[in-house]
């Protein structure tokens, strides 16, 4: 008789324990999920020496480019950018006043925004700048809409001086990051 009860109960205990610890599975839980992945990216880079910018002469463009951007010619990619940050960097040790012109070009050649950098005769410090876009910064639709960034560079002083760096340029490096929402 002990031994039944002893077994009625291991029974009873055993189905209580298989009832306790299942559950019916959600698997609606995916739509629920938010994912927002940021992307890194280089832009361009520019980088002149001063004979370069002495032999283009004083007061001129010593450099221009217009340079694709395609990030965002996808619309799947366009409609889910939620914000995004270009920084740029500008070291410069020539002995020139320098002006550096970034246009962000539609497809239809307008010219949608523009970044305008002075920057003084060096030797200098690293110049950062952070250009956001998104709530709190400039319109997105200037980044979705633009197919070309238009780069110029422009020798604001004379093409005589020379500086005392031993090999004095300009460097001028562009990144992005972009924060997308993905469902």
């Amino acid at each position: 008789m002990k031994k039944l009860c002893y077994s009625t109960l291991l029974v009873v205990g055993f189905l209580f324990f298989i009832a306790a610890c299942t559950e019916e599975q959600d698997f609606s839980q995916i739509d629920d999920l938010s994912v927002t992945p940021t992307l890194a990216s280089g832009l361009f880079y520019l980088e002149s020496d001063e004979a370069t910018i002495n032999s283009a002469g004083a007061l001129t463009t010593f450099y221009f480019r217009e340079v694709n951007f395609d990030a965002f010619n996808e619309q799947y990619v366009a409609e889910h950018l939620l914000e995004g940050t270009i920084t740029y960097e500008i070291e410069n040790t020539t002995s020139k006043q320098l002006r550096i012109i970034i246009g962000f070009i539609d497809d239809a050649g307008n010219i949608l925004d523009t970044e305008i950098f002075d920057i003084e005769a060096g030797p200098s410090s690293v110049l950062t700048r952070e250009v956001f876009y998104g709530q709190g910064g400039k319109r997105l639709d200037i980044l979705t809409n633009t197919s070309s960034l238009r780069v110029s560079a422009n020798n604001l002083s004379d093409d005589t001086s020379v500086s005392s760096a031993e090999d004095p340029k300009v460097i001028f490096r562009s990144g992005a990051e972009f924060l997308f929402e993905l469902q």
